[in-house]
């Protein structure tokens, strides 16, 4: 019967643990994305897209 009547605060309690691990989760991921984000391959070349398409006129803009 005790624990029913502390059960606010062990909800609370169970509250914060999460609210903390959650937070402290997302901020080791977002260190490993900026990481692998600095990370460069060497050797390999770059992809290169090139574009073939006529230019629009002054007209052609104007009427957009």
């Amino acid at each position: 019967m005790n624990v029913l009547k502390h059960m606010e605060a062990i909800f609370l309690a169970a509250a914060v643990i999460v609210a903390g691990t959650s937070y402290a989760n997302a901020a080791g991921e977002v260190k490993q994305v900026r990481y692998d984000a600095q990370v460069s391959i060497e050797g390999q070349q770059t992809a290169v897209v090139k574009v073939a398409a006529k230019r629009l006129t002054a007209a052609e803009k104007a009427a957009l």
